[in-house]
């Protein structure tokens, strides 16, 4: 009798501690003194963090407990004696954290689905980011050595690790599709221009309802239907802004048999670089229907460098700007995300190709107008 009562106290017990309200963070933080301090972020729906808990780190050990929410977030630990962020998904389930004094960024949580998925991924990445640094020092060793044929291998060899890198982002987003983290990456990846909008939304299909109804997601949506606006097959948005001397000038006044419309900036290096291409291309192409526009993204501070960049690099078609830098209406239009970035359009207005530049710049120039 008194072991089928121990049996229902057990069973209480048990049964009570799965209906709490609330679940437990364990850490284990092996090498840090008794007292370090760790902050404890939640980031809300604005991306902004607050500090939520700070906790003791005791006999290299730390203890935490926090209200189960059905509303999805990202927290992460921040350690007072150290650098860096340790990124955890609250999931209404005891977590367990570990933190390396000599390596936040190789800490982690575990103790659900999106942390272990969360944790799998960190160290596949920090593999390639191993395999490419490891190039990388080949390869200024080589340069130094001058030897081409090795140079050009390593060459390859990195291109083929950011493919396999970004393939292997691509089967995480697909095969988590009840993972925050995922439609996290996969803004970032959109952003980055790694993967097309055509992809991105067959994954979008697939989503959970939960993190399809989320915050990122819908931001995620708005940004690849501002993409479709300016992508290849569209028609290029109109627009209009100053001249260097004042005047108001649009797109369609602009426009030419085919049409080239080039965000840049006195600042930026690889545009100054690119220009001597466009010079060339401009001056070939220009009798016979070619026309340019470009769009600086320099501050109102950078106006005379702007003008000095534009005669300096004897920029001899149209230009406009609005001098507000990134902030710039017409590249927020066209989802300008780095410069230099150009977009070619035919004579209708229609965007028939994005980012051509050097050689390739001039072929495609060459095959509508030669």
């Amino acid at each position: 009798m008194r072991r089928f009562f121990n049996l229902i106290i057990t069973l209480f017990i048990i049964s009570c501690n799965t209906n709490s309200d609330t679940y437990k963070i364990f850490g284990n933080a092996p090498g840090f003194d008794d007292g370090t301090e760790i902050l404890v972020y939640q980031v809300s729906d604005n991306n902004q963090p607050q500090v939520i808990d700070t906790l003791k780190i005791n006999n290299q050990k730390f203890e935490g407990v926090y209200p189960k929410s059905d509303q999805l977030s990202i927290n992460y630990l921040t350690v007072s004696t150290a650098s860096g962020n340790i990124l955890y998904f609250p999931e209404n389930s005891d977590l367990n954290a570990t933190i390396y004094k000599d390596s936040i960024y190789a800490s982690y949580f575990t103790g659900s689905s999106q942390n272990d998925t969360y944790k799998d991924f960190s160290k596949k990445m920090l593999e390639f980011n191993n395999d490419k640094q490891k190039n990388i020092e080949k390869f200024r060793k080589a340069k130094l050595e001058q030897d081409g044929i090795l140079v050009k291998e390593l060459q390859d060899d990195n291109k083929a690790i950011a493919e396999e890198e970004t393939d292997y982002k691509i089967q995480f987003v697909s095969e988590n599709t009840n993972s925050l983290f995922s439609i996290m990456l996969l803004s970032e990846m959109v952003n980055r221009k790694e993967i097309n909008t055509v992809e991105t939304n067959k994954i979008i299909k697939n989503l959970s309802p939960k993190i399809a109804a989320s915050s990122t997601t819908k931001t995620l949506i708005t940004l690849i239907k501002s993409m479709k606006k300016a992508d290849v097959g569209s028609v290029a948005p109109d627009f209009s802004a100053q001249t260097p001397t004042g005047e108001i000038l649009s797109l369609k006044e602009a426009m030419g048999e085919y049409t080239i419309i080039d965000f840049w900036a006195s600042w930026c290096k690889p545009c100054r670089k690119e220009n001597p291409n466009v010079v060339k291309v401009y001056n070939k192409y220009h009798d016979k229907g070619l026309n340019i526009i470009s769009v600086s993204l320099d501050k109102e501070s950078q106006k005379s460098r702007w003008l000095q960049a534009i005669e300096k690099d004897q920029l001899t078609w149209s230009h406009v700007s609005n001098l507000k830098g990134w902030k710039d209406p017409i590249a927020i239009q066209y989802n300008v995300r780095g410069i230099p970035a150009t977009f070619l359009l035919d004579k209708d207005g229609n965007i028939i190709a994005k980012d051509l530049r050097g050689p390739a710049l001039g072929k495609k120039i060459a095959s509508l107008l030669d």
